[in-house]
């Protein structure tokens, strides 16, 4: 099997906590924002992801609802909608650094905009002075 084919998330690779935690970094929340979220303290989190304690069935449903799974796939891994397998250090990277790359290139033309601004106005400024003093 290649890496490629491997279940990451699959029953047999992943426990109820590692979906957990993997789907609700996907979705960008910090266990403090998630425990928020669901109304449970940060350590009843903590417990849900290193497997040492279970939500109960309410929690489960909102829980899928804010990591945007499906209650079969953060059970089992297997069964509707769950989370891609982690990315390879190097495209996490590349993802990163794109969206960086691109805001230097906005930046870079906001810039140049400012200082042809800047140009203009002393110009007007230069022209201004000129006029009152003659």
């Amino acid at each position: 099997m290649s890496d490629s084919d491997f279940d990451w998330y699959g029953p047999d690779a992943a426990t109820f906590g590692d979906r957990m935690a993997g789907a609700r970094q996907v979705a960008g929340l910090t266990q403090e924002e998630l425990a928020e979220r669901l109304g449970v303290r940060l350590d009843t989190i903590i417990a849900w992801e290193e497997d040492q304690d279970e939500p109960r069935s309410n929690k489960l449903s909102m829980l899928s609802g804010v990591l945007n799974v499906s209650l079969p796939w953060l059970l089992t891994g297997t069964g509707g909608p769950g989370v891609d397998a982690p990315a390879e250090e190097g495209e996490v990277a590349l993802r990163r650094l794109r969206p960086m790359i691109a805001d230097l290139g906005r930046l870079r033309a906001d810039l140049a905009a400012a200082e042809a601004r800047v140009a203009e106005m002393e110009q007007r400024l230069s022209d201004l002075l000129g006029e009152v003093q003659s």
